[in-house]
């Protein structure tokens, strides 16, 4: 893995597993009981995209880096440390309303806006499990696409949410995957 893309990994990790810093004095035991729940199962999620992206070789630092300038309405800044060799990310976060309940969301959705960038690109089938279609104005559709999955004929978005939801489940995939 380069260099740049391991520091940007190592920085992103770092921030996921900061303790969220979460005031059991904003709400009853119910409510902070339940808010925990969640920012723990974003961690869970936020490190099961994360490792995800770290695995996949295709993936550089600069397509995480835009990535982060469009997932999450931009919210998670990350950029390079002037001067530093090795290079040093920093991450600037904005937040919307409440860091502990969205920080990691914020580095799941880059993730996954990565992965659906890459997978987008490089994985979608070609030949005989792709099709195209352009049809008279007499007749029906003008320019379909489809690519075969399981079976069936699928638009991109839905092959690559397919896609998505047999790798990484059903729960990641509605939620940063749609």
């Amino acid at each position: 893995m380069e260099s740049r893309k391991q520091a940007i990994i190592d920085a992103l990790r770092a921030f996921i597993r900061q303790r969220p810093g979460m005031d059991p004095r904003n709400s009853d035991r119910a409510g902070y009981l339940s808010e925990s729940r969640r920012v723990t199962q974003d961690r869970h999620h936020a490190e099961t995209l994360l490792a995800a992206v770290a695995s996949n070789d295709g993936i550089t630092a600069d397509m995480i880096v835009k990535a982060s300038e469009s997932a999450y309405s931009g919210r998670l800044g990350l950029s390079w440390v002037a001067g530093c060799d090795p290079p040093q990310p920093r991450i600037a976060y904005c937040t919307g309303q409440y860091f502990p309940a969205e920080y990691r969301r914020a580095v799941a959705a880059v993730c996954a806006s990565a992965l659906w960038y890459y997978v987008r690109e490089h994985e979608l089938p070609t030949g005989e499990n792709f099709r195209e279609a352009l049809y008279a104005p007499g007749g029906t559709v003008i320019r379909e696409r489809a690519w075969h999955f399981r079976g069936e004929w699928l638009s991109a978005g839905d092959w690559l949410r397919a896609y998505f939801r047999r790798e990484f489940g059903r729960t990641i995939a509605e939620r940063y995957f749609q």
